[in-house]
């Protein structure tokens, strides 16, 4: 077997700043969006929750587009594997970016941008589940066509480290998922009870 180290640089400036971007994203937007469901305090500061919402969806917009020139930026300056370079990887990746492309699109359009980025968190919630495509064929579209587009472009510049970096995001985004999926449920049923009760 071939050594890692001929084909990804673990040393390299924009692979790790890549790697880092990777961790703080989604711990970023659970460590706020749960200060902001406790204290109300971004809420306050704005004057009003969608206000905030919009805000912090801005704020995430582009922690998002930093963190993918970063990957670009970590692609291009990582060796390329010659096995990878074979045209059937690359139309996988034209596939696979499309596909993700189509997944994140669709996601956004039916939960809308509060939807997206938090808003049950600062108390805008939506009535009721989201259940059209392309939530009737998986769960956390969104997440997975990021994923996709991710792994699609790691196959597009035939790069080991890419596929590494992709393994990363995977994995933060299945953590964040378990922290997430619990404690979205918890806020519903208590708007459920709280509608129950009056």
């Amino acid at each position: 077997m071939a050594d890692l180290s001929q084909y990804v640089d673990l040393t390299e400036y924009n692979f790790l700043l890549t790697a880092a971007c990777i961790v703080f994203n989604p711990l970023f937007w659970n460590v706020v969006a749960r200060w902001e469901y406790r204290t109300r305090a971004l809420s306050r500061c704005f004057g009003s929750p969608y206000i905030a919402c919009y805000i912090l969806g801005a704020v995430l917009i582009f922690l998002a587009m930093y963190r993918g020139h970063c990957f670009t930026a970590a692609l291009s300056s990582q060796p390329r594997s010659w096995v990878l370079k074979r045209p059937e990887f690359y139309y996988l990746g034209v596939v696979l970016m499309a596909a993700g492309g189509a997944l994140v699109t669709s996601s956004f359009l039916a939960l809308g941008f509060v939807g997206t980025y938090l808003g049950d968190y600062f108390g805008i919630l939506m009535e009721k589940k989201v259940t059209g495509f392309p939530f009737n064929i998986m769960e956390n579209p969104m997440y997975w066509g990021s994923t996709a587009n991710f792994l699609g472009l790691a196959l597009l510049y035939s790069s080991p480290a890419g596929l590494m970096l992709t393994a990363e995001i995977a994995l933060c985004y299945k953590v964040a998922i378990l922290f997430e999926g619990p404690f979205t449920e918890k806020i519903y049923r208590t708007k459920q009870r709280s509608k129950k009760s009056h």
